[in-house]
């Protein structure tokens, strides 16, 4: 029965969202602009969005924001050894992967990893390979340790220490982040619990169907949500 409240709330979505599709919640406010229109002066909050980074996937592939245009991006941080959360955190991601398999430029996942000096190309290809990565719209990411640990803390905010992204320097989350196509902050989510994981594939079908009419048939969806997220 679990699984029917995520369909429900794609149904209804579906239904009554011509004009107005509910907004799932974190937007990030981090200024004000003022705004002169025929002498009359209003505010607009500026919100938060992600900044444009270059990462190498498990392809060896240079990838960036700009390759990911018009889709709903999920995030995480992991590493290849990790013995604790990752292999869980993984796994579920696989399940939202499998859940929207058919319908690869809706959903880009990136997987960040947070010990890339050891996470080089062939161990990431291999992690994928290992647990079923779908390489076309699932990104295992390495780069620069300072780079992804500045955008962990300050671009994503899955962590509240600060650090210099040197050797001694190590951030470790089970969060994953969503974000819509104009690059804001839409949700954060626990993924090692199976009840967050249905909810966040739900705000995914929300988020996209907020950003185009064209999509994917309902079946397809209700297909993908019971064979992998039951």
């Amino acid at each position: 029965m679990a699984i029917l409240v995520p369909l429900t709330g794609y149904l209804i979505v579906d239904h009554y969202g011509k004009n107005v599709v509910p907004i799932p919640k974190y937007y990030i406010p981090e200024g004000v602009d003022t705004i002169v229109h025929n002498g009359k002066v209003t505010y607009d909050t500026v919100y938060h969005q992600i900044k444009d980074f270059q990462m190498t996937n498990q392809l060896g592939q240079k990838v960036s924001l700009k390759d990911m245009e018009g889709k709903v991006i999920l995030v995480d941080f992991f590493f290849t050894s990790c013995p604790s959360i990752c292999p869980t955190l993984t796994k579920n991601l696989r399940k939202i992967q499998q859940a929207y398999g058919k319908t690869d430029t809706l959903l880009q996942i990136l997987s960040f990893s947070v010990d890339p000096v050891r996470d080089s190309v062939a161990r990431l290809r291999k992690y994928g390979y290992d647990y079923q990565v779908n390489p076309d719209n699932w990104w295992l990411l390495t780069g620069d340790k300072k780079e992804i640990y500045d955008l962990a803390r300050h671009q994503f905010f899955v962590s509240v220490t600060e650090g210099d992204g040197g050797p001694d320097d190590f951030v470790h989350t089970e969060k994953l982040v969503l974000i819509d196509k104009n690059r804001h902050i839409r949700g954060y989510y626990n993924g090692l619990d199976s009840s967050a994981i249905k909810q966040c594939a739900t705000d995914i079908a929300t988020l996209y169907l907020e950003k185009d009419r064209h999509r994917p048939g309902f079946w397809q969806f209700l297909k993908g949500l019971f064979k992998n997220l039951s």
